[in-house]
């Protein structure tokens, strides 16, 4: 009788146990625990992202009070082409953009080179304002950079490029934006790759199922990054074998299975059926 207890109390537990997920899929685990901490910290990181060699800015100016013949000489000309078999070019509705070259600079229109690599946005903003203001009082300023793009590798379902229009991305919107990871991918040790201007690069580890990744300052991307999202040690050993050997492993692992739940059948039938004393 004993027996029978314990096994109506085993196997249900024992069938609940495979129907749960394992704990490396789940993202942010104990999140709830500091959550409002992990909301102060996580706004105090979310900076302006810094201006990069060979970033493409989109740049415009107006003003309050003049026409835009009057600021036109700071805003670069509309692109034109050709249409083919076409005689006449055609203004594109596209705007030109300024491309930072590899000393970190600019060549604006009227006031001419002008540094703007490793400023934030907010920085470069108030450069232009001040140089342009000694031609107009009060320009508005506008400015974009449209080259934030991030790369995504590895075990997600839809690995590419990812462009962020608002120039705020974080490690948890591009792989939103890539369909997720795929089953086999290692959410413990993303990898992480940021090229600096000076030449060197940061290679750090994130942990998705970690809330503590709030608080890495790597949490929000900046243009150019790459993530790298390895594959699960089941991947990996799935990998050194050709699809024979897998369906062989299949097989072999499928009769294990079997012999294993006959072998435990007889033992429960013989457990049962032997006396008490």
């Amino acid at each position: 009788m004993k027996l029978k207890i314990t096994l109506i109390l085993i196997l249900p537990a024992f069938f609940f146990s495979c129907m749960a997920p394992p704990k490396n899929f789940v993202y942010l685990q104990g999140l709830d625990k500091y959550q409002q901490n992990l909301r102060i910290v996580s706004d105090s990181i979310a900076k302006d992202p810094l201006i990069k060699k060979n970033d493409e800015l989109l740049i415009t100016v107006s003003s309050p009070t003049l026409g835009q013949e009057n600021v036109a000489q700071f805003n670069l000309p509309p692109l034109t082409y050709l249409n083919s078999g076409a005689t006449n070019l055609q203004a594109s509705p596209s705007i030109q953009t300024f491309v930072v070259d590899k000393d970190g600079q600019i060549n604006y229109p009227v006031i001419g080179q002008i540094t703007v690599a490793g400023l934030t946005k907010s920085q470069a903003l108030a450069l232009l304002k001040k140089s342009i203001s000694n031609y107009i009082n009060d320009p508005i300023i506008n400015l974009r950079i449209i080259s934030f793009k991030i790369n995504v590798l590895g075990e997600v379902r839809t690995p590419g490029t990812r462009y962020a229009s608002l120039e705020k991305m974080s490690i948890l919107d591009a792989i939103g934006q890539s369909g997720d990871l795929t089953p086999y991918g290692n959410r413990q040790n993303i990898l992480l790759i940021r090229q600096n201007d000076d030449g060197t690069s940061d290679h750090v580890r994130l942990d998705l199922t970690s809330p503590d990744i709030f608080t890495s300052p790597y949490f929000y991307l900046q243009q150019n990054d790459i993530i790298y999202v390895e594959p699960n040690k089941a991947k990996q050993m799935e990998s050194k074998f050709g699809i024979a050997d897998n369906y062989r492993l299949s097989l072999i692992s499928m009769a294990f299975g079997v012999v294993s739940i006959i072998a435990s059948a007889a033992i429960t039938i013989v457990s049962l059926n032997r006396p008490l004393k």
